[in-house]
């Protein structure tokens, strides 16, 4: 049986520290192990952040949100934004060796064996700190059968009712495409072995809340256009050329699908944070979805390796870690 982590991040900031809890316990069971630690100021570590998403989000990209052109030259270097990139990870680790730390590092080395499936949950409802690229910290890079997952501060479990059916029935939305080939998306899923799979192709609002609303579905797949905007980062697709929808006008026919077994929610689009924070409230059981804007190879091929391993048992956190890394060939 795997083992589950729970890193709660109480009240606090980067300038004055955070408290933390760690949990360690198997799967499906209650914690067996609890410690506390701080993590100290680090008001620069936010600072670095920033720089680098500011040089990164300048490359000269083919990526899927809307915004500048292609035509649009690069502003800066990619040796500079690698450069970021490794400061950024110097620092996080620096930070999460702080002593007032140790007693959550030691209790995690104490418990945990590298070999063990683990399913690491960082629980905060901080948009800076769940922006912080967590997958680099050292503890999650030496156990290779680890990965990292975020959470808000609060969750609920809901109770859904089973679909007894073998097959499993994916909704893909295949939203507004301009600039970008989402036809790949749907070449690659429909590969996917033991699945039923209904392809919504630029749809009407009412066409995909009534799709919604009117089966069950296991998984719900999203390509296309999304963005994030205001102080709460809130997310927005575009399903079609001349719409587009936030999560909140969408909420009463997903809470529907949840209970009805929705397990996992995909989106193979860029600036995903504000999605995953918008559908907090609805208690989906999991979600992928890119944090920054990423080429539209990248989304692609990531998708394939995911359901590659995911359709070969691969628990759902492993191959999404086994995604990511074989994407470091497109680095």
């Amino acid at each position: 049986m795997g083992k589950l982590v729970i890193l709660k991040f109480g009240t606090g900031n980067f300038a004055k520290g955070f408290p933390v809890t760690l949990q360690i316990g198997a799967e499906n069971t209650r914690p067996s192990s609890e410690v506390t630690g701080e993590l100290p100021s680090e008001p620069e570590l936010p600072l670095i952040f920033n720089r680098w998403q500011a040089i990164y989000r300048n490359l000269d990209l083919s990526v899927r949100p809307l915004g500048l052109p292609k035509s649009a030259p690069p502003i800066v270097s990619v040796e500079a934004c690698n450069q970021v990139a490794r400061e950024l990870h110097d620092r996080l680790n620096q930070w999460l060796q702080a002593e007032s730390f140790r007693p959550i590092r030691e209790k995690w080395l104490e418990k945990l064996q590298p070999a063990e499936t683990i399913r690491v949950i960082l629980q905060t409802s901080e948009l800076q700190l769940q922006k912080l690229p967590w997958h680099l910290w050292d503890l999650i890079e030496r156990y290779h059968n680890a990965e990292i997952a975020l959470s808000t501060a609060t969750y609920e479990q809901v109770h859904y009712s089973a679909d007894s059916t073998q097959s499993v029935k994916i909704l893909a939305l295949l939203g507004d495409s301009r600039g970008i080939d989402t036809q790949t998306d749907r070449t690659i899923l429909e590969k996917l072995p033991d699945a039923t799979i209904t392809f919504l192709v630029e749809p009407a609002r009412k066409d995909l809340t009534d799709q919604i609303w009117e089966q069950n579905w296991d998984i719900l797949f999203f390509a296309g256009h999304s963005s994030s905007s205001g102080m709460s980062e809130r997310g927005r697709i575009y399903i079609n050329s001349a719409e587009s929808l936030t999560i909140d006008e969408l909420k009463y026919a997903l809470r529907k699908a949840v209970t009805r077994g929705l397990k996992l929610a995909i989106f193979n689009s860029c600036d995903g944070l504000g999605l995953a924070r918008s559908f907090a409230d609805l208690h989906i059981p999991q979600m992928i979805v890119m944090r920054e804007p990423v080429p539209d190879r990248v989304a692609q091929e990531f998708l394939k390796y995911f359901l590659e391993a995911f359709a070969q048992d691969e628990p759902l956190y492993l191959a999404v870690r086994e995604a990511r890394e074989r994407l470091q060939g497109l680095e």
